[in-house]
């Protein structure tokens, strides 16, 4: 999917991003990542999955509710291996677009 190009993680402030097991088991394995103190908390817009993913993978699986956690599981991988590629290069290459305003906004809020 990513053609063998470097990618760095981004850990938020999630409590399984913070604690200090997933940290080593990250360094352990060689895994580059920005750490949550060098990220700002609660930063949806800055996350390519949560202003772009996340919305259509919802809409296509909650279309048709899910009756058990088996068939929201299989309707879930379903919509994920349903994602068109040129979305997810759209949404990548539209970061540091919405990266900018937080910078200039120090962090701090911005739409």
């Amino acid at each position: 999917m990513f053609k063998n190009r470097h990618w760095i993680f981004q850990q938020d402030s999630a409590p399984s991003h913070r604690v200090r097991s997933t940290h080593n088991w990250l360094t352990a394995r060689r895994i580059h990542f920005i750490g949550h103190e060098d990220w700002p908390s609660s930063s949806p817009d800055l996350s390519t999955l949560d202003y772009k993913i996340w919305q259509r993978l919802e809409e296509k699986v909650c279309a048709k509710p899910p009756q058990n956690l088996e068939s929201f599981r299989a309707s879930l991988a379903k919509a994920t291996a349903e994602i068109d590629m040129n979305v997810v290069r759209a949404a990548i290459d539209d970061w540091p677009h919405r990266l900018r305003p937080c910078i200039q906004n120090r962090g701090g809020h911005f739409e």
